[in-house]
């Protein structure tokens, strides 16, 4: 039963600002508190820009200026004095001020209270001054959360954390919401269409060169293809190139003929919209090129909404897709990714069935089971009781 009094913090970006990790944080927030008994809500600390303070304005808000090193100390004596049990801080490099976003430091050292830090990037191979970071970071914090088991082992081999000292809960996914599938086809377009989708903000190093060339090849045994490009140039790469890199794509779409089977998106995407555009969607593709991707929100969302899935065999798919390693190809094989999309789309039982196992997959990590979990790492950290990782893997 789940304790009446118990209050969270969580350290984060947070919406409005339109990062994933501040939407990961919302939904964590949303569905743990729904699994709680009703209290006053828990607080966020959100990690924000000095233009940024103004959107957070609800009672609960605590902005803390990145780049402000003192805010830290401020903020760790604020929560010391509140009626907050534990600490939720949801790390990611590039979120916090300092050298490797090492004035997360200065909160940690300051807090009194029980804290579980949730990794969102463990690196195989971690270099400095990464490393040292979070390795001060994993020793300040009376419990770590990850969200692939590859990172287990990472953590405990490269920085000797003690292996009950680290839970693995799956990313967080939406539930399904079948009746919609069928409209958003139609507003879209996409009725009599095999639609691949890729989603996020659009940078080079996502894959998409190799998957297009592989489109060229496919759509001759399936001309019903079409392929979705969601999503607005990433801001860093539009401050330094306007949109050269999307002109770059539409050039090669036109140079392989696919101009009628190419859309992009080029915008931001709200949550529910790009729910339902996932839930639409016949296959779900990260061709990414980077093998050391920890983890993946979207990807978590498409096998959330038992989407199928094709992937390059980055560490985030292979430990979502264990057992189901023909869904894996290897970066850059044109012919392997092309004769997969036709086999696909060319035995429908094939894809009903890879799309049942998805599902299965897809379940436990819904938000409702995702929010139940992670309350109960959270109330065992507060009384001592944390789990080893023996009993959630």
């Amino acid at each position: 039963m789940s304790s009446p009094s118990l209050q969270i913090a969580y350290v984060s970006t947070y919406v409005p600002k339109k990062c994933g990790l501040a939407t990961y944080t919302e939904h964590l927030r949303e569905a743990v508190m729904a699994v709680k008994p009703a209290g006053i809500p828990d607080p966020v600390v959100a990690m924000c820009n000095p233009d940024e303070i103004a959107t957070y304005g609800e009672s609960w808000h605590i902005p803390l200026l990145k780049s402000e090193k003192e805010d830290y100390r401020k903020v760790a004596e604020t929560l010391n004095r509140s009626s907050v049990d534990v600490v939720s801080l949801q790390h990611e490099f590039g979120i916090f001020g300092g050298e490797a976003g090492s004035h997360v430091l200065e909160l940690l050292e300051h807090l009194t209270k029980p804290v579980v830090t949730t990794f969102h990037t463990v690196f195989e191979k971690p270099a400095e001054p990464y490393a040292s970071v979070q390795a001060a970071i994993a020793a300040k914090s009376d419990h770590l959360h990850v969200m692939n088991s590859k990172a287990i082992g990472y953590l405990h081999e490269h920085f000797g954390i003690p292996l009950n000292k680290i839970s693995f809960i799956p990313h967080g996914a939406p539930v399904p919401v079948r009746r919609e599938r069928n409209q958003t086809r139609k507003q879209y377009g996409w009725e009599n269409r095999k639609i691949v989708f890729q989603f996020g903000l659009l940078s080079r190093g996502k894959g998409i060169e190799s998957l297009l060339k592989a489109l060229a090849a496919a759509v001759h045994a399936v001309p019903d293809l079409l392929y979705i490009i969601a999503g607005q140039t990433h801001p860093e790469v539009r401050k330094h190139e306007g949109e050269a890199y999307r002109e770059e794509l539409m050039m090669l779409v036109k140079e392989l003929g696919l101009e009628a089977h190419v859309r992009m998106i080029n915008r931001y995407v709200p949550e529910e919209e790009l729910v339902s555009l996932i839930s639409a969607c016949d296959l779900y593709a990260t061709p990414y090129p980077g093998m050391q991707q920890i983890t993946s929100g979207t990807l978590a969302y498409a096998a959330g909404l038992g989407r199928p899935i094709l992937s390059t065999p980055y560490s985030y798919a292979k430990d979502l897709l264990q057992g189901n390693e023909e869904l894996l190809l290897p970066f850059g094989d044109t012919a392997q990714w092309s004769s997969k999309i036709i086999e696909l789309f060319s035995y429908p039982e094939l894809l009903a069935r890879i799309e049942r196992r998805i599902a299965e997959i897809g379940r436990s990590m819904q938000w409702p089971q995702v929010g139940a979990q992670y309350l109960g790492l959270l109330e065992r950290v507060t009384t001592g009781k944390a789990w080893s990782i023996a009993d959630v893997v």
